[in-house]
This record gives structure tokens, C-alpha cells and sequence, in this order.
């Protein structure tokens, strides 16, 4: 009797082995192509401390150097719109277009440093010798054409001198209100992009521009709006009593709408070329011109909303 229970017990433990392997056998495939639940809960994990991380770098980063003064804010914004044109130009490339990247890069790293030293009439000389520049290749090389030049001219319009509207609002102000304002711009847009991440994963359900980018929703827009004008609001609140109400809601809503055009823009661009990501300089983000999309075209606006307000 003993031995033949032994004899069931190890056959019903040979079924239960078999039964393990065919089962594991049959999500292979599945493991394979990282499709297990357990996979994916663990990359969906792995992608957002990554993200999260990086994030925090850059803003770190970012917060030190608004804080310590308008030079450090001006080397870190040079630093970023050299890198955000470069990654424009290696879209172009991918897209067949040939810019002549040493006019276009120097001009990059021109805008902010000519923002810091002189505001909007160093950055117009900066715009006419982009220019001249421009002409005289286009004259002396044959093998360029116009499409090359008008690439060439715009990539350090579009990144520097859209990003130089930082150093114009840091540089308003030594002390700590220019910070405040900088980073009150910065805080804005990051706040849209966050509101408008959770509020369009939450409700979501019609498509705000599903050709160029299918993950953006109206509810997102709409809440990534309230996101800025909340940002600044509060900072007026708090912070800054000399802005007013009024003018810091309206200050977030132009920002909010200039922010989510920018993000678009740029989703377009590569879209164009057939491009994912501008590049891979932050993990978890893709590129800097990535991660600094919304933030051109915002900028922009709210400097110009300060100027206009008698803020600047």
C-alpha cells in the first residue's frame, strides 16, 4: 500500500509539473513581447521613475540656476536652445533638408547672451546678421537652396529666440521678483502639461488634434488651461503682489493656449520627418526640444503679456 501511494503521489506531482509547463509554455509568446501583466505593470513602473527622475534633475537644475542670478539663468538657457536647435536640425536632416548648422548654431547661442547683455535691440542685430549670414552662403554655395536657407534661418528663431524670453524676464530684475516671474512662467506651463496629462487620462474622450498628436484630448486642454491660470493666480497671491489678478489669470490663460500650440508644433515637425522623439538626451522625456516645446512659445507670450501689463 505504501508503495503504491508512493507511486500515485509522484504521478500527481509529474500532472501538476506538466500542467506548469504547458501553461508556461503557452505565454511564451506572450513573454516574449513583454505582454505579461506583470511585465507591463513593472516597465510602466521602470518608465516613470525614469521620467520622474529626470524630471526632477531638470528642474532642479533649472530652480538653482534662476535663483543664483540672471548669468547663470543666461548660460543654462544658452546651453539648452544650442541643444534644442541642433536636435531641429538633425529633424531636418531626417526630413532631407541640408541647413548649414554652423551659422544656425552660433546664432543659437547668440540670442541669449545678446538678451542678457542688451534685451530686444541686441537680439534685432542678432536677427539681421542671421540673416546676412544666411544670404551670403546662399550666394557663394551653389548647392544650397532656398529651402536649406529658410531651415537655417528659422531653427535659432524658433528654439533661441522663442527660449531667450526667459533670460528677458530673469534680467528684468536682479533680486528675487525676476526669479518669482521666471519661474512663475516655467511653473505655469509645467502645471498645464501636468493637469492636462491627469485630467485627460481621467475623462478624456474627444480628440483635440488626433492627426498630430492622438493622445491629446479637449478635457485635457481645458484642464491644463485652469492648471496655468491656477499657477499664476497663486503666485500673484502669495509671491508677487505687484502683478495683478486679473492680469496674472489672463497671463495663464494666453500662456496655457500658446503652450499646448507649441507642444503641437513641434509634435507636427516631426510627425513630418517621421521622427518619435527629437532626441534622447533625457531619459524618460526624448529629447530636450521634447521637453522644451511647450515652453518656447509660452515664454514668448507671457513675456509679452508682462511687457504689455507694465510688469517688465
Amino acid at each position: 500500500m505504501t508503495k503504491r501511494a508512493d507511486k500515485n503521489a509522484s504521478a500527481g506531482l509529474d500532472r501538476q509539473i506538466e500542467r506548469l509547463e504547458d501553461r508556461r509554455a503557452s505565454k511564451e509568446e506572450a513573454r516574449a513581447a513583454g505582454d505579461l501583466k506583470g511585465q507591463k505593470a513593472r516597465s510602466s513602473a521602470e518608465r516613470l521613475l525614469t521620467r520622474t527622475m529626470s524630471g526632477a534633475i531638470y528642474a532642479l537644475a533649472t530652480l538653482v540656476c534662476l535663483f543664483v542670478g540672471p548669468v547663470t539663468t543666461t548660460v543654462l538657457i544658452a546651453a539648452e536652445a544650442w541643444l534644442c536647435c541642433s536636435e531641429f536640425f538633425r529633424i531636418c536632416r531626417m526630413g532631407g533638408r541640408m541647413p548649414n548648422e554652423v551659422v544656425g548654431l552660433a546664432a543659437a547661442l547668440l540670442f541669449p547672451l545678446a538678451a542678457y547683455a542688451n534685451g530686444l535691440l541686441a537680439l534685432t542685430l542678432v536677427i539681421f546678421m542671421l540673416l546676412m549670414a544666411c544670404a551670403v552662403w546662399y550666394v557663394l554655395t551653389p548647392r544650397a537652396n532656398i529651402a536649406d536657407v529658410a531651415v537655417t534661418a528659422f531653427g535659432p528663431v524658433y528654439t533661441s529666440l522663442a527660449f531667450s524670453s526667459v533670460v528677458l524676464i530673469r534680467a528684468s530684475d536682479a533680486g528675487l521678483t525676476g526669479a518669482l516671474l521666471a519661474l512663475t512662467v516655467m511653473l505655469s506651463i509645467w502645471g498645464n502639461d501636468a493637469m492636462a496629462y491627469f485630467v485627460g487620462s481621467a475623462i478624456g474622450a474627444h480628440k483635440l488634434a488626433p492627426r498630430i498628436s492622438p493622445s491629446k484630448s479637449v478635457e485635457g486642454f481645458v484642464g491644463g488651461l485652469v492648471g496655468s491660470v491656477l499657477v499664476w493666480v497663486l503666485v500673484t497671491l502669495f509671491l508677487v503682489p505687484t502683478l495683478d489678478v486679473a492680469l496674472a489669470a489672463g497671463c495663464g490663460l494666453v500662456v496655457g493656449i500658446a503652450a499646448v500650440f507649441g507642444d503641437l508644433f513641434e509634435s507636427r515637425i516631426k510627425r513630418g520627418a517621421g521622427v518619435k522623439d527629437s532626441g534622447n538626451l533625457i531619459p524618460g522625456h526624448g529629447g530636450l526640444l521634447d521637453r522644451s516645446d511647450s515652453m518656447l512659445f509660452g515664454g514668448m507670450a507671457a513675456f509679452f503679456l508682462l511687457r504689455f501689463g507694465g510688469i517688465l
